[in-house]
């Protein structure tokens, strides 16, 4: 009974208690409500006493006021239009230009060379010595460019240091060239055009030559050789589907093949070419950002490619409206090919230098190392002393301004131009001016 009892007490006084927490409720809840109205009052006639004044600069800011969910009238109702990137005009007079000067094992003093010959303070330069090479060659070519006065008072030259393994016949050339752009858009600036180059690749004008004649044209063209008649190439590169070791391995070997085929692609179509070009600054972000996806698309199916250098960059611009009918069906290199052409060109020797000079193309290639003909082209085409810049008007300037760590060719007038400018002239109004011209993109 007792602990009976105990239990009802405690069942008796426990209502006693909870009556008790409604009254300590009242009084704070009520005046908790109270003001939380009148703040909501407040609030509101202050929203409609402001909104006759500010509703137009509201409306003008976000442009809700006219809005329409219709779909006709949204011209932008695809996400891919609204993520282009403005077209970006360069207001420089004269024109930068964005090289990758790439090469192998034993390439080291090449591309020395070649930079030398290349070197321009408005340019920007990229080298690439491939994973063949060995560590101390890449070494040696990064502590020669680290000690040239020249090269660190401007900072336009960057070496690659983490080396990519490049094979021609694979994908992994397509893909150190995106990387080497990758770099020179981060790094570089602005600039208007990129030329991919190797090792065996020689100027065959000067950077001044080069820059008078390009500053008196739009800066919309790409360069690059190209054409849909696959011919031969369709049988022997575009149905067989090939593994690139390159892609995994540290060391060269060659290809895997599939032994099943594929056939033609029908989302896209297929362009082939030259491995050499010279793009603009819109189309290599393009290729990079990939606000649509057809450069990604593109670059997957050409990673199982023979010889996907040539045909990468020409199929993504042929497919792409925006770049279409910016391309010019030349690669501006001199270049010497059996009929058909194989795997790789001649050898520039002596007696090509006056077909050289006659093709009034501004580059040539395949050159052997420091075969005679460069000394040729050194001493008569360029004037560049053994081991020394190509004069130009930069040299004028530079002895005038010895301490100005930004100094750069700013106006045409900087520029002093010779007769390779007349030769390179001639080769761009006959690409340009040719008839139908505007009927001949990507045919």
């Amino acid at each position: 009974m007792r602990q009976a009892g105990g239990n009802l007490t405690a069942f008796i006084s426990t209502p006693t208690m909870e009556t008790k927490v409604p009254q300590r409720v009242k009084r704070w809840l009520f005046p908790l409500l109270a003001s939380l109205l009148i703040s909501c009052v407040l609030i509101t006639l202050s929203l409609f006493s402001s909104s006759s004044s500010s509703s137009s600069s509201l409306c003008h800011a976000l442009s809700l006021c006219s809005f329409s969910a219709s779909p006709s009238s949204d011209p932008y109702l695809f996400i891919e239009a609204k993520l282009r990137l403005p077209r970006t005009v360069s207001s420089a007079a004269v024109p930068r230009i964005a090289y990758l000067i790439s090469g192998s094992a034993g390439d080291g003093g090449s591309i020395q060379r070649t930079l030398r010959a290349l070197y321009h303070p408005a340019n920007r330069y990229a080298v690439h010595l491939d994973l063949e090479s060995p560590p101390a060659e890449r070494l040696e070519l990064a502590a020669a460019i680290r000690r040239d006065p020249v090269y660190q008072r401007f900072g336009n030259v960057w070496v690659i240091t983490r080396a990519n393994l490049v094979t021609y016949r694979g994908p992994t050339m397509v893909a150190n060239t995106l990387h080497a752009a990758s770099i020179l858009l981060k790094e570089g600036g602005y600039w208007d055009w990129f030329i991919n180059l190797s090792s065996s690749d020689y100027p065959l004008v000067t950077q001044d030559d080069l820059l008078f004649t390009l500053s008196s044209i739009t800066r919309d063209w790409n360069f690059i050789d190209h054409t849909s008649d696959l011919g031969w190439k369709e049988t022997q590169r575009a149905r067989p589907v090939i593994l690139d070791p390159g892609l995994y391995d540290l060391h060269k070997s060659d290809l895997f093949w599939v032994s099943e085929q594929r056939g033609v692609p029908s989302a896209f179509r297929l362009f082939t070419g030259s491995a050499w070009m010279m793009l603009t600054h819109q189309f290599i972000e393009f290729c990079l950002w990939g606000w649509d996806n057809l450069p990604r698309t593109v670059l997957m199916y050409y990673a199982n490619f023979i010889s996907s250098p040539e045909g990468y960059f020409h199929t993504v611009i042929c497919n792409a409206d925006e770049f279409r009918n910016t391309t010019v069906n030349h690669d501006l290199h001199f270049i010497s090919w059996d009929n058909p052409p194989k795997q790789h060109p001649h050898h520039l020797t002596l007696n090509d230098f006056q077909g050289m000079i006659d093709s009034n193309a501004p580059f040539a290639r395949k050159f052997g190392r420091d075969d005679p003909v460069l000394d040729k082209i050194d001493k008569e085409i360029l004037g560049r002393d053994p081991g020394g810049f190509v004069p130009g008007g930069w040299h004028d300037i530079l002895e005038e301004n010895a301490t100005d760590h930004y100094f750069t060719v700013s106006k045409v007038d900087d520029l002093r131009p010779g007769p390779g400018a007349e030769r390179l002239k001639t080769l761009l109004l006959g690409l340009l001016s040719q008839d139908d011209f505007d009927q001949k993109h990507c045919i």
